[in-house]
């Protein structure tokens, strides 16, 4: 089993907009584009085909290949490159469930398709990533009622003496799909070794891929909370394939700000040696249009021939007790800023044609409920206001806590570092007791004066609710960086 190493993703996370797109906003036709782009021209070797949260093109296996059929003839869909979908999880998005069916009875038609093309049995689809995954049950739904329930009824019979389904419409294949487990929160991640015994137990594999999110992580608990929460679920999924026997093959997911994981084309060696159990990594649209082609496809050269290894040594219980402190007090900042962030995020522009969508940032009901934007926007809002996400709840860390953090995600420094590139330290949103920490803790980067005066600029714009004036200098920051958010 070929496992790919970078998943094109259609995050959007770009502060440019790709040359081939008929607006900054991607998709339809301008999607089908971008997953050939990826395939041909950058390197990667598959494109994950994003079903949850937006309008996507059920038909993008037979578009591609009649769209690019030479390419495609050299490059088999489904054997030298993967197309994998991420479908809604109908236990936590109630209002998508049904669409996850749909997605489902896809998978056929898209064999179908290729068959045609290709003149024998080749399958483009075959696996299935299913976010917000809690549990096996979780998993197993998903499996069972593709083969039960879509594979399963092509054997039924209209009625005694008639003719089955499949005799009518045609064989149904593949027989099975595999479905990835993407976990997004932290107590998910410190018990994933328990939903990944459970969910393998009744199942003939060899082969299991498994998926960590960072983006939600770190908004929800914070950048050190999240690396720390990696960290452990890897080396939990070491322990399983140890004890199972089955290959578990982990995927990361990394944006290109530093606090949604700091993966870009200048950073793809420094990542890969960091997380050395890591499979495959997510290659978000930042990482694609925000940098020169030849340093993508060079990036993406070395994430495919790096050597994997196994994942490294970290202690739990000293990981935990961080992880407890660090998130209470990030938490608990973030309750204060919301209004804050949700303001400044109505002005952040649009990368891809995306359904409604408010992700819920959960506590405890002593604090109360509190709403905030998807982890991109949060991230672009968070800049934009002159305080980086990196940087919330620094100050909680003791000098052992830290010591910890930068030997077990020794790339902390650098996030921290970079972000007090971007920090406005007279802005409204600086606390005595953050500059404090960041001071005896030895950092002492200036802020860019060029992002300074635009973030200024962006926030008299705001509050004067000049909405063009507010967008134009959010993108010219975020240009500066080299990302949305």
């Amino acid at each position: 089993m070929k496992i790919p190493r970078c998943m094109s993703t259609q995050h959007p996370d770009n502060a440019s907009a790709p040359f081939f797109s008929t607006n900054c906003v991607l998709a339809g036709e301008d999607e089908i584009r971008e997953a050939y782009y990826a395939f041909s021209h950058l390197g990667c070797d598959e494109q994950m085909w994003d079903v949850e949260g937006k309008e996507i093109d059920t038909y993008v296996v037979k578009k591609l290949l009649s769209y690019y059929p030479e390419y495609f003839r050299k490059n088999v869909l489904g054997r030298d490159l993967r197309l994998t979908l991420r479908v809604p999880n109908p236990t936590v998005e109630r209002a998508e469930a049904k669409i996850l069916l749909e997605t489902l009875e896809s998978i056929p038609r898209s064999y179908d398709a290729a068959r045609l093309v290709y003149g024998r049995d080749i399958v483009p689809i075959f696996e299935v990533i299913l976010p917000m995954t809690t549990s096996a049950r979780c998993i197993d739904r998903i499996y069972r009622y593709y083969t039960d329930h879509i594979i399963g009824r092509q054997s039924a019979r209209f009625r005694d003496g008639d003719i089955t389904i499949a005799e009518w419409i045609g064989k149904f294949s593949p027989s099975t799909i595999q479905v990835i487990p993407l976990f997004e929160d932290v107590p998910t991640m410190l018990k994933v070794s328990d939903i990944m015994y459970e969910y393998l137990a009744d199942k003939d594999v060899k082969d299991q891929r498994v998926f960590l999110a960072r983006s939600d992580t770190a908004m929800n608990y914070g950048l050190a909370s999240a690396a720390l929460a990696n960290k452990l679920a890897l080396k939990k999924f070491d322990e399983v394939a140890a004890r199972t026997g089955v290959r578990l093959h982990p995927i990361l997911g990394m944006g290109s700000a530093p606090f949604r994981g700091g993966l870009h084309p200048h950073s793809a060696e420094r990542v890969g040696r960091e997380y050395p159990s890591v499979v495959t990594f997510t290659i978000q649209s930042a990482f694609k249009f925000d940098y020169p082609v030849n340093e993508v496809q060079a990036a993406c050269e070395h994430l495919k021939s790096r050597s994997i290894g196994p994942a490294a040594d970290i202690d739990e219980e000293k990981a935990l007790e961080v992880i407890e402190r660090y998130s209470q007090a990030y938490r608990s900042r973030i309750t204060e800023l919301a209004p804050q962030i949700c303001r400044m995020a109505r002005y952040v522009p649009g990368r891809r044609a995306r359904k409604l969508h408010v992700g819920q940032f959960g506590y405890s009901r002593e604090i109360g409920q509190v709403s905030l934007p998807r982890a991109i926007s949060f991230t672009c809002s968070m800049y934009s206001l002159g305080l980086p996400p990196e940087l919330l709840a620094f100050e909680s860390l003791s000098k052992n806590d830290l010591d910890f953090v930068l030997e077990i995600y020794p790339s902390f420094r650098d996030k921290i570092e970079y972000a007090m590139t971007c920090t406005d330290f007279e802005g409204p949103l600086m606390s005595r007791s953050l500059r404090k920490a960041l001071q005896a803790s030895g950092f002492d980067h200036q802020a860019s004066k060029e992002h300074l005066q635009i973030v200024r600029g962006l926030r008299n714009a705001v509050d004067a609710c000049d909405s063009a004036q507010a967008g134009d200098l959010m993108l010219r920051a975020a240009l500066l960086r080299g990302f949305l958010g």
